[in-house]
Parts: structure tokens; sequence; C-alpha cells
């Protein structure tokens, strides 16, 4: 009889293991998964290159994956205890990037000396410190507030000079590696997560309006009066061809305009329902990585692109749904975090294929190829996976 009670027991503990799981998150990832390697493989098809970034893709997958199975038994309150010390390691890999002359193991790619090279296999430090960065505001805040004992505007200041003080040295050395694009997400991972901190608005609002203005007034002189910010800010003209390229890529189809310009074809002839799998024929360099928003809709029109906003769509839900139930207030910090990141990933990638944005290296999330972006994503799933495992079922 003690031998049937245990065996019932120790079912009723592997049952509840079970759905402890969110398989929602990874029936999401996996579907994610597979457009993306057969994208990818359909990009193959151009000729640009001789090597199957498709077998790669896969091969980063298997690791992510695995890397969110060990994640998911971690128990959050492990990752809160060494913080600090996965904070320092993330800036150490962009101190010693910086500081380390150009080698084979620190080269100079596209311009910017932003990668480690080991032979084949590469990483790029800063996609990784996008998640250690998330981490750490979301302690910082969580923290903060835990031990908040009034809301006057000093406590609020006080908070919010911790954020600058752990902001400073990532986003710097991001700066120096000349990579816009990362910069961009970093700061918008550091505005979604002040908003949710519990800073007053009355701070808030000003600091957000006076970066908007700024922001705005220099893509404004950048239009109309180029010669002003080439006067008195020393900006030079060439700085100014983003922009130029991005308002009018016809005029510039022989330089920088021509990705956009063939984006906006090869989107367009995609119609209701597209050319049909590895039959798109426009020509778009490296389409494989920041453009494979640009292949769905040649080869499989609106309807495949309204498939990939909707799944995506989902699986920004599905991460709100869970931030909003669990009271972990680290894992919910987390979690919004990651969705600024993730919000602002989605909309710059496919903005800037269809001109609605100025075009910059950011991918499309869990779709393009490319290992230390796909493991920066795979990896706050991991952390997501085990907010959920360890916390989302007591507190649901």
């Amino acid at each position: 009889m003690n031998f049937l009670e245990n065996n019932q027991s120790y079912k009723r503990q592997n049952t509840s293991r079970f759905f402890r799981i969110d398989w929602i998150l990874i029936l999401i990832v996996v579907l994610l998964a597979t457009i993306s390697i057969f994208m990818i493989r359909s990009a193959m098809t151009s000729g640009q290159y001789t090597i199957d970034f498709s077998l790669r893709q896969l091969i980063f997958y298997g690791l992510g994956f695995a890397m969110v199975a060990i994640l998911n038994f971690i128990p959050i309150k492990w990752i809160k205890q060494y913080v600090w010390v996965i904070y320092s390691l993330g800036v150490l890999s962009l101190v010693i990037l910086f500081i380390a002359p150009v080698s084979p193991i620190t080269p100079i790619i596209n311009g910017a000396k932003s990668w480690y090279q080991f032979g084949f296999f590469s990483i790029q430090p800063s996609e990784i410190v996008k998640i250690i960065y998330i981490i750490t505001l979301a302690y910082l805040i969580s923290q903060h507030n835990k031990y908040k004992l009034t809301n006057d505007l000093s406590v609020d200041i006080k908070l919010l000079s911790k954020i600058f003080a752990v902001s400073i040295l990532p986003l710097l050395f991001i700066l120096l590696q000349n990579d816009l694009g990362t910069m961009l997400v970093m700061i918008a991972i550091l505005l979604g997560t002040i908003v949710v901190s519990g800073i007053s608005w009355w701070l808030i609002v000003p600091t957000l309006a006076i970066a908007l203005t700024v922001g705005g007034s220099l893509v404004l002189g950048i239009i109309y009066r180029p010669d002003l910010l080439e006067r008195y800010l020393g900006i030079h003209p060439y700085q100014f061809d983003r922009i130029y390229t991005w308002l009018r890529p016809e005029e510039y189809v022989a330089d920088g305009g021509f990705q956009l310009s063939n984006s906006l074809k090869a989107i367009g002839s995609g119609g209701i329902d597209g050319k049909g799998f590895a039959d798109g024929i426009v020509y778009i360099p490296e389409n494989h990585t920041d453009f494979i928003f640009t292949i769905i809709g040649e080869e499989f029109g609106f309807i495949g692109a309204t498939v990939i906003i909707v799944l995506l769509f989902m699986l920004m839900l599905h991460l709100f749904r869970i931030a909003m139930v669990v009271t972990d207030s680290f894992s919910s910090y987390f979690i919004v975090g990651y969705l600024s990141m993730l919000t602002f990933h989605i909309f710059q990638n496919i903005g800037m294929t269809i001109q609605l944005v100025p075009i910059t290296g950011i991918p499309l999330p869990f779709l393009s190829y490319g290992g230390s972006g796909l493991w920066a994503n795979m990896m706050a799933v991991g952390i997501i996976m085990s907010i959920y495992y360890h916390h989302y079922h007591q507190k649901a």
C-alpha cells in the first residue's frame, strides 16, 4: 500500500512539473525557428554565398534550446544573487573588446570591432549584454522599490541616478563600437523600464519630452538645414547619407539606397499570396540577416507577412500576460525590459524594410540569421521559462 501511495505521489509530482513548463512559449519559439530555417534556406537560392546558413541556424537553435532547457530549472533567486557578477562580466567583455588590438580574435568587420572570433565561431558580446542590462535594471528597480518608504521626488531621483549609473559603461562602450543599432535598442530598454519603475511622471514626462524634442530637431535639421548642423555640431555631410537614402532611396540606388529600393520592390511584388517558396527574384544583399522579412513578403505576400506579425504579437502578448500575473517584482521588470527590446527590434526591422524608419543593423528576433542575437533572445526565453516554472503557478 505504501508503495502504491508513493508511486501515485511520484506521478503527481512529475505531472506538476510537466505542467509548470511554459509549453505555449516553447511552441511559439519552435514555430518561429522552423520559419527562420526555411526562409534562410530560401535566401540561399539567390547565389550570394556558397555557405548553407540555414544549417548553421539549425545548429544555433539547437544550442539555444539547450540553453533554454538549462535556464528553465535555474531558480530566479540564483540569478538575483549573482547579478553584479553577471553585470561586471558583461561590461568587461565590452571593455576588453575595445582595448584589445585588432587581431584574428578581435577583427574589424563591416567597419566595427564588435566581435570575438574563434575560428569558425564568433560572438558579438553587445547582444548578450542587452539581456544582462535588462537583468541589472530589473534587479536594481525591484530592490529599490522593496525598501521604498515614501513617494517623494528625492527618492525617485535617487532611483533614476542608480539607473543611469549602471547604464553609463555599457552604453559608452557600445557607442565606441560605432554600433548605432544596439545603442538604440539599449535606449529602448532603458526607457521601457523607467516607465514601469514607479518613478513619478513629473520626472518621466519632461525627460521624454526633452529627448523627443532633441531627436526631432536633429531629424528636421538634417532634412531642411544640414548646413547649420555641419557648422555648429561639426557633423560631416556623409553622415547624413543614411537619412537621405531613407527618404529618397530612388535617388541613391547606386549607393546606400540599393537595399531599400529593392526591398520595396520585393515586398510590393509579393502581392497578396506571394510568388512561392524559393521563387523570389529580387536581389537584396544580406537578405538572410536584417532583410529576412523582405523574403517573407516577396515569397508569401501579404498573407505570409501578416502571419509573421501575428505570431510575433502572440509571443509579446503571452509574455505580457506572464508579467501581469507573476508577483515577483524582479520577474515582472525583467519581462517588461525584454518586451521593450523585442518591440523595438520588431518595429525597427520590419519598419526599415518598408521605408517606415531608417535602415539600421537590427535583426528580426528569432527569424534573422545569427548566433549571438539568437542566443541573446533564447537566454531571455530561458529566464522567462524559469519565471514561469518557479513563480507563475505559485502566484497565478
